[in-house]
């Protein structure tokens, strides 16, 4: 089979990329790039490796399980193996993983698997091997490269959770995970602020670090714990499952981890993992994932192992939120507000449980900052609900294909001359965007029309951006009042529209007749305007009218609207072209009255800002329950926010909470608070 020359380069420069940032951080304790860019390297090595077997060598990063022994320290041949386990990392991986294991099974004994699996947390740290002699604690290890290992019995000891003798006079090897407390890590990072030294980027980083230390003081400092998971060389005594493993370590004296379950299907399994990918976050430890293996022992053995991994168990990892991919391409988009955005075409790739295929660029700022080019491979990262963010390209990726790209001089719609503005600061760098300035242009009236139908303007179910892209492209609806005077008949002679889909078109229509006012004044694209800008503006005025006959000076003197935004929403209503859109829409919708806000409801008076993402409710019904007692919401931390609300994986919001001595709300504080 041909493989073709881009392939070839494609993996040489993986296993080159790879074997750099593995040293880094096996041997030299630091991490180059995010732990997950790494794995999202490797994946793509391994993939493609499957694809062309012929391309795989003896010394592929994907061949061998972990780094090098130090030389620092004694080595240690290990009486048992240390395996890795393989990684899944969706829903089908992880059935595919089950199907894997009864067809393997039936393969050997001609018998049906009854499975069930023992659900363990993949706790991030360092990997551990401890051997007992008579139940005295004879050496401590590293994993090293599976085979040989480091000895760090004298830093082992100085560990609190690791039993110097067990409750048993048993002669055994086991294995764990030695990690560092959220709480500790944080006091750690604290001392080094005060020293004026560099702060540590993770946990896991120092963990790997301490071990390493040849001063065990250091090591006894810093506090770390254990996790003991694994009996692999057992003595007389050996449990016929792998739930009764953990409770006869637990026996001896070692430090078991309490959040394990057996599942006795693989649905049950999914929605373990599902839960503690939301429960994570409030353990002291970090959490990447959970480790499935199948509970009978025997069937275990059955299995047995790959040249590098176990065929009874798997780690299913939590979503990532940093992966590598290659930027394919960069277009332009067209904003309803003329802002001409770069967005990078790239690679299809699964980050934070979906599957990615576009990314803003933002600016030109940006992808000068970047220096991203068309061809690069990056470092992808999504966070809960947040947009997707290329936040470094990988130039040792590079093989002189890539192409630099050049931002245009004139709108890739219309042809206009693109215009420059500056829309704020970046650190101490000005940051500037390319705006469209011609009113008509096609690609900006697609987007408003986008924009008016969408969740938070008028909300009309059954009428996104395909169905648009029809009436707009048979040119049914030309301004938004046409919209509300479509008839069964006019649908019906398009394509996409059955007589049950256009029933249902019609009746959201029908429902969205009726709008609150702040809805209205977001649906109209007003350059500047967002939804708290609206309510605003609503509570203020009361009605549209009003909002269109005040002055400039009114609109500036409320709070939260300021003389930028007053200017915008003077300019749009003295538009001749505005007053008919709008004049024509208030023909064919009635405006709900507006719900003056009580000030004396339970957080009257208090504006809260939301960073992260909730567990156990949505963006917009954590703000409803703020608006419903009387509170405001804000995009921004500044010192007269009441509270910062912080869910998993939070922004660059809590920072500043923290730097302004903001009050800070977890989830529960926050359900507690609006209950």
């Amino acid at each position: 089979m041909s493989i073709p020359v881009e392939i070839r380069s494609r993996v040489e420069k993986l296993r080159e990329t790879i074997n750099i940032h593995r040293y880094n951080y096996h041997v030299l304790n630091t991490s180059s790039i995010p732990d997950e860019a790494l794995d999202s390297l490797k994946r793509e090595l391994s993939e493609l490796e499957t694809q062309y077997p012929e391309l795989i060598t003896a010394d592929s990063p994907t061949q061998r399980v972990a780094g090098e022994p130090s030389s620092a320290f004694q080595k240690i041949t290990h009486k048992v193996t240390q395996w890795s386990f393989n990684d899944a990392f969706t829903e089908d991986d992880i059935r595919a993983f089950d199907e894997r294991v009864k067809r393997f099974y039936k393969g050997e004994t001609g018998k049906d698997l009854v499975t069930s699996y023992v659900c363990e947390l993949k706790i991030d740290g360092s990997h551990l091997v401890l051997e007992y002699e008579n139940g005295i604690l004879k050496t401590g290890a590293t994993r090293g490269n599976g085979t040989v290992g480091e000895d760090i019995t004298m830093n082992v000891k100085t560990i609190e959770s690791v039993p110097l003798k067990l409750t048993k006079p048993v002669s055994i090897i086991v294995e764990g995970e030695v990690y560092m407390s959220k709480k500790q890590f944080s006091l750690i990072n604290k001392e080094q602020e005060k020293k004026g030294e560099k702060e540590f980027a993770n946990a896991r980083n120092i963990v790997a670090g301490t071990m390493r230390q040849l001063d065990p003081r250091i090591v006894a400092e810093r506090k770390l714990s254990t996790f003991i998971y694994d009996l692999s060389l057992p003595d007389n005594v050996v449990p016929d499952t792998q739930e009764e493993e953990l409770e006869y370590l637990r026996g001896l004296g070692f430090r078991v981890n309490n959040h394990h379950k057996v599942c006795n299907t693989i649905e049950e399994v999914i929605h373990f993992w599902k839960s503690w990918q939301k429960k994570k976050e409030k353990e002291d430890y970090l959490v990447d994932g959970i480790v499935l293996k199948l509970n009978d022992r025997k069937a275990q053995e059955i299995i047995g192992y790959t040249g590098k991994a176990p065929r009874w168990g798997i780690a299913f990892k939590f979503a990532a939120e940093q992966v590598t991919t290659v930027v394919e391409d960069i277009a332009l988009q067209v904003g309803r507000t003329g802002v001409v955005t770069p967005v990078a075409h790239l690679k299809p790739v699964l980050v934070y449980g979906s599957v990615v295929s576009r990314a803003t660029l933002h600016n030109e700022d940006e992808i000068e900052r970047l220096d991203v080019r068309v061809g690069d491979t990056v470092i992808l990262q999504k966070a809960g609900d947040v947009i997707p963010d290329i936040v470094r390209v990988l130039p040792e990726m590079r093989t002189g294909k890539q192409k630099p790209f050049q931002m245009p001089s004139v709108c890739p719609e219309c042809d206009t001359k693109l215009a420059k503005r500056q829309i704020g600061t970046k650190g101490d760098t000005k940051s500037a965007a390319l705006y469209c300035e011609n009113s008509r242009c096609p690609a900006k009236d697609r987007r408003r029309f986008y924009h008016f139908t969408s969740k938070h303007a008028f909300d009309i179910e059954h009428l996104g951006p395909k169905n648009l892209d029809v009436l707009l492209d048979q040119g049914l609806i030309a301004t938004f009042a046409d919209i509300f005077t479509l008839t069964k008949g006019d649908l019906l002679a398009l394509p996409r529209f059955g007589e049950k889909s256009v029933d249902n078109l019609l009746s959201a229509i029908e429902k969205a007749r009726s709008v609150p006012l702040p809805r209205l004044i977001v649906g109209l694209s007003i350059p500047q305007v967002g939804e708290e800008t609206a309510e605003d503006l609503a509570q203020e005025f009361g009605s549209i009218e009003n909002i269109q006959s005040a002055s400039f000076e009114q609109l500036s003197a409320i709070d939260g609207v300021g003389p930028i935004v007053a200017k915008s929403l003077v300019d749009w209503f003295i538009d001749a072209h505005n007053k008919k859109v709008l004049g024509d829409l208030l023909k064919e919708i009635h405006i709900e009255g507006v719900k003056q806000k009580t000030k004396n409801l339970k957080l009257s008076g208090m504006t809260f800002v939301l960073t992260g993402t909730l567990a156990t409710l949505s963006r917009d019904d954590a703000k409803q329950k703020i608006k419903n007692l009387g509170g405001d919401v804000s995009g921004s931390v500044s010192s007269k926010t009441s509270y910062v609300v912080v869910g998993e994986n939070p922004g660059s919001k809590y920072d500043e909470a923290e730097k302004l001595g903001v009050p800070i709300l977890s989830e529960k504080k926050f359900l507690d608070l609006v209950s």
